[in-house]
């Protein structure tokens, strides 16, 4: 998040502690959109604090460590957390990114093959080597997540029959929630 947003990375371990939020204007198919990020809390014993920010988030970025097969096994768990506390109304085409973080290290797990049996989704999920370090594939995989987003905002919008252009005139541009 760091690195997307404030192009810089620091090597200083910082555990988070319920959520951290930030935002940024990005432009989506000619429209700007503000993304709301927010990197909930990953260790177990903080878990129950970061479920209540799974609501109302329009796509999910799960990442996880390509040096570590045990982080890489674990981006089900954390798909399956996500689909009971948060709840989406099509969880098997609830739009989900992945990241695999740390590519600058060496070795590495690759997801691509394995991910779409891993997340059981009805849809190709996108998957990204990247590295929060030097922002390899970073603002890609955001761009994707910004798309993957908008495309669930219209399809609520064509099911609740209120048309784009009077949502957007009325909101000077729309704010999409990405849970990390």
């Amino acid at each position: 998040m760091n690195q997307y947003v404030h192009r810089k990375f620091s090597d200083a371990y910082k555990a988070t502690i319920g959520a951290d939020f930030y935002t940024k204007d990005v432009t989506v198919d000619g429209k700007i959109v503000t993304l709301q990020i927010w990197d909930t809390v990953g260790q177990e014993r903080f878990q129950s604090l970061g479920i209540a920010f799974y609501r109302g988030a329009d796509c999910v970025v799960l990442v996880y460590d390509v040096s570590s097969p045990a982080s890489y096994h674990s981006l089900e768990v954390w798909k399956d957390e996500f689909l009971i506390h948060g709840a989406p109304r099509d969880p098997r085409n609830f739009p989900f990114v992945v990241i695999g973080n740390k590519i600058d290290l060496g070795s590495r797990i690759c997801c691509k093959d394995q991910i779409q049996e891993l997340l059981l989704c009805d849809y190709t999920v996108p998957c990204f080597q990247a590295s929060a370090k030097d922002g390899t594939n970073i603002d890609e995989a955001f761009q994707m997540v910004a798309k993957m987003a908008l495309s669930l905002e219209k399809e609520d919008e064509l099911i609740n029959s209120v048309p784009e252009a009077i949502r957007f005139r009325r909101d000077e541009g729309k704010s999409f929630n990405c849970t990390c």
